[in-house]
């Protein structure tokens, strides 16, 4: 359900790029780290939003590194890691975990048991850190899979579950920021539900799985209908991002939240 947070690259200079992907590889140099190799098949480009979200919003100093890896062996790249990304890769552990044994349970996939099953003996060290957030998160995924399993699931009721889900993991301390973070990732949470049910609409129907759209698709203003509901949420959370006091990465967030986050409608739309 992730990877819907993008840079729109064209739309960047190539000094915020190479910063912005300086701390992509330092989220995926972290969860190797901290959970070997299992831990970088968790990677997405969410979390980075969030990472940098953090560093300007709290002023983490970062560690920076120049190194290779096996995605680019031959010519070394920056990695910076901080403790916001330490945060953001036990959160990315957790929401992984959590996925699979709930895939487990309701589809019986034995290969999402297994790496659940694998997971499980990682993330003990993150409930000790984080035990109210991932009571929180365990019961929001839960409540989403209630809600996914009634005969009368309605989008924003599912959408609501997974933005609170996303909201507390945005709200990093107990602080005056607190609600605008929690705004942020409450709504950016509802977009990427709904985006991720839209993509999968067809192929869902055809499958036999559950979607919120299926009783809305076919009709002549489908697309209108979830374009003004991804207009609506992306808007409420550029609203409360705008009320944060960044500075040093903000012209790469503006650069995901206006337009990076519309690049893959975009690409859909083109290739359909």
């Amino acid at each position: 359900m992730f990877g819907y947070v993008l840079v729109n690259k064209p739309e960047l200079k190539i000094k915020e790029f190479d910063l912005y992907r300086s701390y992509y590889c330092g989220l995926c140099h972290t969860l190797k780290e901290g959970y070997g190799n299992v831990g970088r098949m968790t990677l997405n480009y969410d979390m980075t939003f969030l990472i940098m979200l953090l560093c300007d919003l709290y002023d983490v100093e970062d560690e920076v590194t120049e190194t290779r890896c096996i995605v680019h062996p031959l010519q070394k790249h920056k990695e910076r890691t901080n403790e916001a990304s330490r945060y953001c890769a036990d959160m990315c552990m957790l929401l992984t975990y959590y996925k699979c044994l709930d895939d487990y349970k309701d589809e019986k996939k034995l290969s999402r048991g297994a790496l659940a099953k694998l997971l499980k003996a990682k993330c003990r060290k993150i409930w000790d850190m984080y035990p109210e957030k991932a009571e929180i998160i365990l019961s929001k995924l839960e409540e989403l899979s209630r809600i996914e399993q009634s005969e009368s699931c309605h989008v924003d009721d599912a959408a609501r579950a997974f933005g609170e889900l996303m909201a507390e993991i945005f709200v990093y301390k107990d602080d005056c920021w607190k609600d605008d973070l929690y705004k942020v990732g409450f709504y950016l949470g509802k977009f990427i539900y709904i985006f991720d049910a839209y993509e999968d609409v067809e192929k869902d129907l055809k499958s036999g799985s559950f979607n919120p759209f299926k009783d809305m698709y076919g009709a002549d203003d489908f697309e209108k209908q979830v374009m003004d509901l991804l207009m609506l949420m992306i808007g409420e959370c550029t609203d409360a991002f705008e009320r944060l006091p960044l500075v040093e990465n903000v012209e790469i967030l503006r650069n995901i939240l206006y337009s990076g986050v519309w690049t893959r409608w975009t690409h859909i739309k083109y290739s359909e």
